[in-house]
């Protein structure tokens, strides 16, 4: 059996006002290709088609092409939602899209409610992404009581994973999930509260019984497990500027056969326009200017020092791939014993803080109080 595993689409990325829909939509015309000329005998996506739940008709209509393109191969898909995916849409969207040949699945099923499904000789479980809130109602469902699992998300993913591998065979069994294995590099740009300790599982927790694990989330193209094989495909293009040029991503051909350890083939391909931030101070400003725009990608610049009157327009009106400049006034002090806090050690109102800190624009008590309203709105209406 030969799988094409692609994850991390982000169908709809906007990036400093530049419309990326584009750029994806070129990866997954070559991922089409790909397809026909390797043969592949199933696509799995491991969510995060879109880059957030609403997205423009564009970037909907490149996710339905795609689709139809595989249908056309005759070749089927198992798609799960990602952190940044609508599930309830994904949900509302799976017959239609079944229609292709393509099994979605925005909300996690234990294996007894389909969570599992067969393909060939084989067993696909899919989990898409479970928040921790989400994880404790789940669970619920499945024990009766999930109070003891507040806090203690490796443990409730455990129980998750445990019941979908009692739909497991003997034969090739395959787990398509999007989620932070622990060991995993970022690739920047992912959202960093899905990505910590506290969202993260061992290597080891997941089911012995699988042949292959085909994960999304973290946008670095990766293995993150031997026993059973794991790996993220990574994302399709390079979606921010915290992720750096040579991040290995895309997409990963995956041979199967019972028995036998999974051949996995990294697709060696960049796709998309390069993202590439450069520092400049004073100094070397003149000197490096052609070097900024002949940069055949979107560039950042990150300007040390004090920048003179009219410098960020000027550069924005001689740089047309110019996205964004940052001026560092003072740089971090490498001898600092004081490191900010971890994400997991914040709630969510300090570090929004933080982050605002971070971007040179601290927040006010008004716009904590703003955004701790909004905050207490929107769980509420997940609760």
């Amino acid at each position: 059996m030969r799988i094409l595993h692609t994850a991390d689409w982000h169908l709809g990325k906007v990036l400093k006002g530049q419309e990326r829909t584009a750029e994806v939509g070129q990866a997954l015309k070559r991922l089409l290709e790909l397809v026909r000329s390797e043969r592949i005998d199933l696509v799995l996506v491991a969510g995060d088609l879109f880059d957030r739940s609403v997205v423009s008709a564009e970037a909907e209509a490149l996710a339905y092409e795609f689709f139809l393109g595989l249908f056309e191969q005759k070749v089927p898909a198992m798609v799960i939602a990602g952190n940044h995916d609508s599930r309830e849409r994904l949900e509302a969207l799976a017959p239609l899209l079944s229609l292709t040949g393509a099994k979605v699945l925005g909300q996690v099923r234990f294996a007894e409610e389909g969570g599992v499904v067969p393909f060939q000789q084989a067993r696909i479980a899919l989990l898409p992404f479970l928040s921790e809130r989400r994880l404790v109602k789940a669970l619920h469902l499945l024990e009766g009581d999930a109070a003891q699992w507040k806090a203690q998300y490796g443990l409730g993913m455990q129980k998750i994973l445990q019941n979908l591998a009692q739909g497991l065979s003997s034969d090739l069994n395959l787990l398509v999930a999007h989620l932070t294995v622990a060991g995993g590099r970022l690739g920047g740009g992912e959202f960093t509260f899905h990505t910590t300790n506290s969202y993260a599982l061992q290597p080891t927790d997941l089911p012995q019984r699988l042949s292959y694990v085909a994960l999304g989330h973290l946008h670095r193209q990766q293995p993150v497990a031997e026993a059973p094989v794991a790996w993220y495909a990574g994302s399709l293009i390079q979606l921010d500027f915290g992720e750096g040029e040579e991040t290995p991503r895309g997409a990963l051909i995956v041979e199967l056969e019972p028995g036998l350890p999974p051949q996995v083939h990294p697709v060696n391909e960049r796709w998309g326009r390069p993202l590439k931030t450069f520092r400049l101070n004073s100094d070397s400003l003149d000197r490096r200017l052609e070097e900024v725009r002949t940069f055949a990608g979107y560039s950042k610049i990150i300007f040390e020092g004090s920048p003179s009157p009219g410098l960020r327009e000027r550069l924005f009106k001689e740089l047309p791939g110019l996205l964004e400049v940052e001026v560092e006034t003072s740089p971090p002090d490498p001898n600092s014993n004081q490191p900010p806090a971890p994400p997991e050690n914040l709630d969510w109102i300090e570090a929004y803080a933080q982050y605002r800190k971070s971007t040179g624009q601290a927040a006010s008590p008004e716009l904590l109080d703003a955004f701790r309203k909004v905050f207490a709105e929107a769980h509420a209406a997940e609760a």
